[in-house]
């Protein structure tokens, strides 16, 4: 069995309690039983001496009701003589004749003090003697013992060594129990979380009545849904990913050895599929640079370079960049912003996320292949907002679209000027300088994706 088994671990901490609760009981019962008794037989007889001072009327009747009560015994002086109760108790020390004796009860007279402890001359034992003074002559002795408790600190001492013994078998008891019951269900988590381990990610944790267990088990459920959620993601970023590198390379490969063959004499022919080697060779160079901007954007590896610059003016150059589409495939760009917008930020990279913005609208737009690019102006930010009139986006694929290569039909769609990890670049960028960011979107009408960069004069 390991030492670090929880059955060990749980035997000990028994042991650990039971031991200090057994001190406890040592210190207290053993060590201290005789200070305690003392005190209590002091509180006792003060108890009784405040009576007999609150009803004075009712003396001497009273005082031997006291003294059998309490089993104590009183002597009381008056001018009359001297009336004494329980005096052949065993133990009183009031109807002595000893001088010792004489000698106490005169000191109590002549001091400010209530009452004295002492040793019984001939007995040795432990007693106490309390002085009621009433005036005038009359006055009150209370005597009653303080008794050797060392026969029953030895009878406590042996009873103790027994449940010592006790506690440790019920020890040992509990802990078997408390591990099983607790061991199984954690047994069958690590069972499930080892298959979790091996890439089976199609688990449920079951709960077993025990809310820290119960807890562990929903995160864990929870935590293999989303490994399975990101191994499904993975899958298509690879299959995706081998696509969009394999068509550019297939059609660069085609044309390369279709220039070889046939039209490396005719000069018209060959320019053309020169063309579409290089249109591919720049697609696919997209895809690589896009891949490694997001793999250092998510690792956080470049830090921002925030800068004063013009926002307008870095949207209109951005377009300038889509008039080939614009000629060839009728694309149209509206766009309302104000003539200028001066905004902190990272430029270069937000740059990047106005030009994947537009890609991704130029994808999904509709028919009409129209994107519309607004930029209004807010207390302390500029609102950019990029609208195609698409099919839209449902609220549950919202959070969705953001990763990498995520498309709500399977079958994966070439992208017309983009890599199709546009959206998860988007995403590190704004994160990375903490703006605002989201969509609005309204199923088979539109889709706006927006943002909010910091103004600045």
């Amino acid at each position: 069995m390991k030492k670090n088994n929880l059955t060990i671990k749980t035997l000990v901490y028994l042991a650990i309690f039971s031991i200090a609760i057994l001190l406890l009981l040592w210190i207290i019962q053993i060590q201290f039983l005789q200070v305690f008794y003392e005190k209590y037989q002091i509180d006792n007889i003060t108890k009784v001496a405040s009576y007999i001072e609150e009803d004075t009327d009712s003396l001497p009747a009273s005082l031997e009701d006291y003294a059998y009560k309490y089993d104590m015994c009183i002597q009381y002086y008056t001018l009359d003589g001297t009336i004494g109760y329980n005096l052949k108790n065993t133990g009183c020390l009031l109807g002595s004749s000893n001088y010792q004796i004489a000698k106490y009860k005169s000191h109590l007279l002549t001091s400010d003090k209530k009452y004295i402890k002492l040793y019984a001359p001939n007995t040795g034992t432990k007693s106490i003697i309390y002085l009621i003074n009433l005036g005038e002559g009359n006055y009150i002795f209370l005597n009653t013992t303080l008794e050797d408790l060392n026969t029953t600190t030895s009878l406590l001492k042996n009873q103790l060594i027994y449940i010592i013994l006790m506690l440790i078998v019920l020890s040992i008891i509990m802990s078997i129990f408390i591990s099983k019951r607790i061991n199984k269900p954690i047994i069958k988590i690590i069972e499930k979380a080892k298959e979790l381990g091996r890439g089976n990610y199609n688990i449920v944790f079951d709960k077993s009545n025990i809310a820290e267990l119960d807890e562990l088990s929903e995160v864990l459920t929870v935590a293999a849904s989303e490994m399975n959620k990101t191994e499904e993601l993975r899958r298509d970023l690879l299959a995706n990913v081998s696509h969009d590198l394999k068509t550019p390379l297939t059609m660069i490969k085609a044309y390369a050895e279709k220039v070889r063959d046939l039209s490396y004499k005719d000069d018209e022919k060959r320019e053309k599929d020169l063309n579409i080697i290089i249109e591919e060779s720049d697609r696919l160079n997209v895809l690589v640079n896009d891949l490694l901007d997001l793999s250092k954007l998510e690792a956080h590896a470049e830090e921002l370079n925030i800068t004063r610059y013009d926002l307008v003016a870095d949207i209109n150059a951005i377009l300038k960049r889509y008039d080939i589409i614009k000629e060839t495939e009728n694309y149209k760009f509206i766009v309302d912003m104000p003539s200028k917008a001066y905004v902190l930020a990272d430029q270069s990279k937000m740059d990047q996320v106005i030009y994947n913005l537009i890609n991704n609208a130029i994808e999904h737009t509709g028919e009409d292949l129209t994107v519309k690019i607004t930029v209004k102006k807010q207390k302390d930010t500029y609102l950019v907002e990029i609208t195609d009139s698409g099919k839209g986006i449902s609220e549950a694929d919202k959070a969705l679209v953001w990763n990498k290569y995520y498309k709500k039909e399977k079958n994966h769609k070439r992208n017309v000027v983009g890599s199709g990890i546009g959206l998860s670049i988007v995403k590190e960028v704004l994160e990375h300088h903490k703006f605002e960011y989201g969509i609005d979107s309204k199923l088979n009408e539109y889709t706006t994706f927006y943002f909010k960069i910091k103004k600045t004069r």
